[in-house]
């Protein structure tokens, strides 16, 4: 195995990184749920108004995992990050890539004053829970996660 390189992602990561999406997607048993376009992803990320940022780890020049995060407020508390997707390719887990890519998006949070990080973990996605328990997250059973799909905000509602 050649060394890994971890940084910020850039621009001409992003075909790669959608790659890696559509993976996660595959194993979040959701394969068509992505429809997100490599322009749309290039637009938020690198347009006038970024609204994410990312890291990426490479071996040999190949994006082999990212984490994806952005800022949100919580009233309650402040200043928070989210981190959208955490991914890592099967062939380099175990070894220690995600980790280094998760305490990266934890330092990040760390400077920018975060009053906490959150994310959402499937509820049987042992890997992942293993992972999240490890580092001593608290995973909260007693929230529902709501939103409105695409077409359901384009429909005309008045109140």
């Amino acid at each position: 195995m050649a060394k890994v390189i971890y940084r910020k992602g850039e621009q001409k990561d992003l075909e790669a990184v959608l790659g890696l999406i559509q993976e996660l997607a595959n194993f979040e048993k959701a394969p068509d749920e992505v429809t997100l376009t490599l322009e749309e992803l290039t637009a938020d990320g690198f347009g006038p108004n970024p609204i994410y940022s990312f890291f990426v780890a490479e071996e040999d020049e190949v994006v082999i995992g990212f984490a994806l995060f952005y800022e949100k407020y919580s009233t309650w508390k402040g200043r928070c990050l989210y981190l959208e997707d955490f991914y890592v390719q099967p062939a380099f887990r175990q070894m220690g890539v995600g980790e280094r890519l998760f305490y990266m998006v934890k330092e990040e949070a760390r400077k920018r004053g975060s009053k906490r990080m959150e994310w959402q973990v499937l509820d049987w996605n042992e890997i992942g829970l293993n992972f999240y328990k490890k580092h001593e997250a608290e995973l909260d059973p007693t929230w529902f996660n709501g939103r409105f799909n695409f077409a359901q905000l384009q429909e005309k509602q008045w109140v």
